[in-house]
């Protein structure tokens, strides 16, 4: 499975669309009272019960199309193999597979073949980003202690 394989840019008349439908549906969302509102297909008149929270995770992915930013929506607890948590780690597997084995991502052995859940990459990608972000703003400090960076 690669998760990441068939995303693609919304063109111009799917952000425009995207960009009506959430400005509408967000209107509609303020007015709900409903867990599980019903909609209306207007081409089949067909009506279907949708949970709100996917109303509102609908809401979320128009909001980003229409931005013009292409979505994938992936499971939390799926499963991935170690080439698609270093896709979307943009590292290489050999070096994906280094971090497994020093479990700074935790990981299940199938046989020969290791894999890992999306959420554990995710939170390891966010820690990264956390950890950056500190040692920049480090770097920052010691530059502007030193008069290196004008405030």
């Amino acid at each position: 499975m690669d998760y990441l394989a068939n995303i693609n840019k919304p063109s111009k008349e799917e952000q425009k669309v995207a960009m009506e439908s959430y400005n509408a549906l967000v209107e509609v969302l303020k007015s709900l009272r409903k867990d599980n509102p019903e909609i209306e297909i207007e081409e089949t008149k067909e009506k279907i019960r949708i949970p709100l929270n996917a109303l509102k995770l609908l809401a979320k992915i128009l909001k980003v199309t229409s931005q013009g930013k292409p979505i994938s929506i992936v499971p939390i607890a799926t499963e991935m193999t170690t080439q698609a948590a270093a896709d979307l780690l943009g590292c290489s597997r050999p070096h994906l597979v280094k971090l497994l084995e020093e479990r700074e991502i935790e990981y299940t052995k199938i046989g020969k073949h290791r894999r890992v859940k999306f959420e554990d990459v995710i939170a390891y990608k966010k820690r990264m980003k956390a950890k950056q972000q500190e040692l920049l703003i480090k770097i920052m400090k010691a530059d502007e202690e030193s008069g290196l960076y004008d405030i």
